[in-house]
């Protein structure tokens, strides 16, 4: 099989488990769940939906991700904020995503549209160079402490422990989706790292949301969610490596013209 059927294929494979895995979790929950649960549900297996659709795009390189990308960011605030409201972690989840992923959706649309698209419709990618991507190891680190520190002043888990574990899982993927947005927006690679630690640091947040808190059925779908992107992410990884390489040699042939 070769590279294009497989990518084909794998992301056949990603939508279909992903909108089965969510229509059957959002059923079962369904059943007994009433009033605001219910809503929520529902509104959060819509913006999984909207969010496995932007990945994939995203992943292969299509800008349309953009517009499914609005989609999901907003209704993932909402409900990350509800849940900080109820005792769980997501504060700074949803303020994340209100003030920072919904304008970028605008600024990544217009970044990748002045990159252009090569051959096969994707756009250009491209890679980090060695001081790029120390900066921004660098940064993640300093972020994530600089993050914990703040939200740890509305941290409302009731903990008494030296390290506040409800508020790391919250700083963490936050950090991430900051700077893999950033790279994401500017068409580069790397932004695929961030990613799997966003996924990594999710599954990990919102597991704790369900053990913690049961009547939280919610938190089942975001669980199922994060381990789609898992995969999807680690596939982008490797697709977008190769898209930075075409456009490397690409552009090594017209300056060489």
């Amino acid at each position: 099989m070769n590279e294009k059927k497989f990518n084909k294929w794998f992301s056949l494979f990603i939508l279909i488990g992903m909108a089965v895995a969510v229509t059957c979790a959002t059923a079962l929950k369904l059943v007994n769940a009433d009033g605001t649960a219910r809503t929520l549900l529902l509104v959060s297996a819509f913006g999984a939906l909207m969010g496995v659709l932007s990945a994939v795009c995203s992943a292969n390189g299509k800008i349309i991700t953009f517009l499914f990308g609005l989609l999901d960011v907003s209704v993932y605030g909402a409900v990350c904020f509800f849940n900080w409201r109820n005792g769980g972690p997501g504060l700074g989840n949803a303020l994340l995503h209100f003030l920072y992923f919904v304008p970028m959706q605008f600024v990544g649309f217009a970044q990748w549209r002045r990159r252009g698209r090569n051959k096969a419709g994707s756009v250009k990618a491209r890679r980090l160079k060695p001081r790029g991507a120390l900066l921004f190891t660098l940064s993640f680190f300093a972020a994530t402490i600089i993050v914990y520190f703040v939200l740890l002043q509305f941290d409302r888990s009731g903990a008494e422990t030296f390290l506040r574990w409800a508020v790391l899982l919250d700083a963490l993927p936050l950090v991430c989706n900051v700077l893999g947005q950033l790279l994401l927006s500017t068409a580069y690679a790397e932004q695929w790292i961030f990613w799997i630690g966003v996924n990594v640091f999710s599954i990990a947040m919102w597991s704790v949301t369900l053990a913690g808190h049961p009547d939280s059925s919610y938190a089942v779908i975001y669980i199922i969610k994060y381990c789609f992107y898992l995969a999807n992410s680690s596939n982008g990884l490797r697709i977008w490596l190769k898209l930075s390489k075409d456009s490397d040699a690409v552009t090594e042939v017209l300056e060489n013209e």
